[in-house]
């Protein structure tokens, strides 16, 4: 991919202190080409807010090398509409980003207007900042890219997950915001010509990542001498995708919006897109957490003769979950010669260093 594609581009991004959105930006940064990285975040407390400070703080450090690169970070909300369009109205960006939502299925059960707030409201505040930016022939954006979920195949029963599966039946609120996404960005594409590509993640780790995620809360757990539940007495595969090989994938999209073209009618086909993000190789739970301890030792997390037997304990499926995620992502393959390969181990052993270093263990 020419590095050429996002020189003299104004880029939004918004979670830019959360794990995917953080790691995009650093590797925007990178590029050391001239660019204008805008980053939107309201650093709420779903989760420890110090991780998301070490975030921007890695940013910064980025930012002082790379004098190139405009960086500006923006706290508040996505569903503040009138900081979206103050936003949109002063840096006119070209490609947005839209990585912020309340995240997590659980929590969707136990807190669920944090996630019509964010996930419906926020989209809908971004949705119509993109419609308005082509007001009296502007330019307007090139392009919008938007984070959807593997959650949205609910408890489908043929893997691996295709994009052209139908998707109608979530089983948890977190799902059916994000199926609600893409199915709003389709409207807006097809009435206001905005490119947009909506990408669905297949759980998503790494360094610095979510402690709400299963490898980072069970770490913090097995130090503490917690037992750790494995769900559907293990009998659950995800497809664990490392955070490097997501923001490679969001990277290239990016620079691909869909084609506008018209229809037969004269009118525009909606210029929209969904892809898979994964790593295609669904991993059993049983397996996962016998690599994740076996690196936890390795770098000196946990001692060698820690006795993870007892402190394992088989549960039933909860609510809202599903057995199997697996993505089919030959879609991305073929139109972005892209396909995750992370191993999970190389990954785990990532994340065990860093986790070993930002603690203090």
């Amino acid at each position: 991919m020419a590095e050429s594609q996002f020189s003299n581009k104004t880029i939004l991004i918004t979670g830019a202190a959360g794990f995917i959105g953080a790691n995009l930006v650093m590797e925007l940064m990178k590029s050391n080409e001239p660019m204008s990285l805008i980053g939107l975040d309201n650093m709420n407390d779903y989760y420890d807010v110090s991780l998301k400070e070490y975030r921007l703080a890695e940013i910064d450090k980025l930012a002082e090398v790379n004098p190139q690169v405009n960086w500006k970070f923006i706290k508040g909300d996505l569903a503040d509409k009138a900081l979206i369009d103050s936003i949109f109205a002063e840096y006119k960006p070209d490609i947005v980003v839209n990585l912020a939502a309340q995240a997590g299925v659980r929590y969707s059960i136990e807190n669920p207007d944090a996630y019509i707030q964010s996930n419906l409201i926020g989209f809908y505040n971004i949705l119509e900042a993109c419609r308005h930016s082509y007001d009296d022939g502007a330019k307007g954006v090139e392009h919008l890219v938007y984070a959807s979920s593997s959650s949205v195949y609910g408890a489908n029963k043929k893997t691996p997950y295709s994009t052209d599966d139908k998707v109608d039946n979530p089983i948890s609120l977190y799902a059916a915001t994000k199926k609600s996404n893409e199915l709003l960005a389709h409207a807006y594409s097809k009435l206001y010509n905005i490119p947009s590509t909506g990408l669905r993640f297949f759980t998503v780790y790494g360094p610095a990542g979510r402690p709400d995620m299963a490898y980072f809360g069970f770490t913090n757990k097995l130090i503490k001498g917690d037992t750790i539940q494995i769900f559907n007495y293990g009998n659950c595969k995800r497809d664990f995708t490392y955070v490097d090989d997501i923001v490679e994938g969001v990277k290239r999209v990016m620079a691909g919006p869909p084609e506008r073209k018209n229809g037969e009618d004269g009118l525009p086909l909606p210029p929209y897109a969904v892809y898979n993000i994964g790593n295609s190789n669904p991993e059993n739970l049983l397996d996962f957490v016998d690599i994740l301890q076996q690196e936890l030792v390795r770098a000196d997390v946990l001692p060698e003769d820690y006795n993870f037997e007892e402190h394992k304990k088989l549960v039933p499926m909860q609510a809202g979950d599903v057995p199997v995620t697996y993505a089919d992502t030959s879609a991305l393959e073929r139109d972005f010669g892209f396909k995750p390969s992370t191993s999970l181990r190389d990954g785990l052993r990532k994340f065990a260093q860093w986790y070993k270093e930002f603690y203090k263990v």
